[in-house]
């Protein structure tokens, strides 16, 4: 066996996942991808391949950036190559940018040892489409692309496989404060990217109020330890009264080119059962879909200082909090865990889960009972 493949479990995987964990890390934007493979390995039969970038990788990235400005013609950009020996049912890769696709140009027998392929892809900006030919070459040679992204028709007219939308997920097993709910000592917490209004009245409420306002101050990407640092973020989401959210990369409109998408703040935020506070939510019809119930945001607009002021009012109205609580973590627990998402995707590419799979729904379901039993109690309390 090729030494950069790994096996996770005996016999032989059906599963190869092309994993960027030696290629990024430890960039905490990876979390959630972390995440999402480690859960796949749970839950599934699953070998993973994750090549490193050998010394000329930053330069390498660089040309073949440029290259694919010009013409559709992808090149490795400086990931060791592998060849891969065994034969899978299913090849899959998560891409949380499109220049992640180039990686694969490292994989030589893809096709002929993998019976089918999937790609999935969670962020790219429809107006800087034109950069990116020789990366669309490479989607155009999947059987399947699955976006995270709403606006992606201008994408799914030119590749050749099937396309479908899938929002991201999250491990609710980590981030639901049951069945050992703690004291939410943490009054608001606010995780990267904040509007300059609303951090400065949150501040003022601080410093006069005596409130806890947890946010970040240190402008860094990269972490210790990536599930360290995924831990702590559950802990403090599991001991919030209010979090925060916005959508995607709400303060840089040159880049997203008015495109309105969401990312994993609203499921690190709702899972836990933080009361989820902010600007406008996303203007997408997934976004509804998948937030579909009442208060799952309680809206502050961008450029409001009133954020304290709405939050007074909430905390005049226990039951409504509460019940805005017990939603956020039970929709999580029965519909956006990972496990949810990889079914999805074995549903489409015409796979069978395991029994694995559903050790994990059940308990999921068995701890979004407990949930619901013990809000029940306190409201008759």
């Amino acid at each position: 066996m090729n030494d950069q493949v790994r096996e996770t479990q005996p016999g032989r995987p059906r599963i190869l996942l092309f994993s960027q964990r030696n290629i990024y890390e430890p960039s905490v934007w990876r979390c959630s991808f972390r995440e999402f493979e480690r859960i796949l390995q749970e839950v599934d039969s699953v070998d993973v391949l994750a090549p490193k970038p050998t010394n000329w990788y930053g330069q390498g990235r660089r040309v073949a950036m440029r290259l694919g400005e010009f013409v559709n013609l992808p090149i490795n950009p400086g990931i060791q190559p592998i060849k891969l020996e065994r034969e899978y049912d299913l090849f899959v890769t998560v891409c949380e940018k499109m220049l992640d696709l180039l990686h694969l140009k490292a994989v030589k027998g893809l096709r002929e040892k993998c019976k089918t392929t999937a790609c999935w892809v969670f962020e790219f900006w429809v107006n800087s489409m034109a950069s990116y030919k020789s990366c669309l070459e490479i989607l155009s040679q999947f059987d399947y692309v699955i976006f995270s992204f709403v606006n992606n028709n201008p994408l799914r007219a030119i590749i050749k496989g099937q396309g479908q939308y899938l929002s991201g997920g999250i491990d609710t097993l980590r981030f639901c404060p049951y069945p050992n709910p703690p004291v939410r000592s943490i009054d608001v917490l606010s995780i990267g990217r904040r509007a300059p209004a609303t951090h400065k009245a949150l501040l003022r409420m601080a410093n006069e109020e005596g409130k806890f306002y947890v946010y970040d101050t240190i402008n860094s990407l990269e972490a210790y330890d990536l599930e360290e640092h995924r831990l702590l973020m559950a802990n403090l989401a599991k001991r919030s009264r209010y979090f925060i959210v916005s959508p995607g990369k709400f303060d840089k409109p040159d880049e997203t080119g008015g495109q309105s998408e969401f990312g994993f703040r609203y499921f690190e935020a709702a899972a836990p059962g933080a009361i989820m506070i902010g600007m406008r939510p996303p203007q997408n019809k997934e976004f509804d879909k998948i937030f579909d119930w009442p208060d799952a945001v309680i809206e502050v607009p961008f450029t409001s200082d009133e954020i304290v002021s709405v939050i007074r009012e909430l905390d005049k109205e226990p039951d409504r909090q509460m019940k805005i609580r017990e939603t956020n973590i039970t929709r999580c627990l029965l519909n956006h865990d990972w496990v949810y998402r990889w079914e999805t995707v074995l549903s489409l590419v015409g796979m069978q889960p395991l029994p694995l799979l559903e050790n994990r729904k059940r308990r999921l379901r068995e701890l979004a009972a407990t949930v619901e039993e013990d809000f029940f109690q306190r409201k008759r309390s």
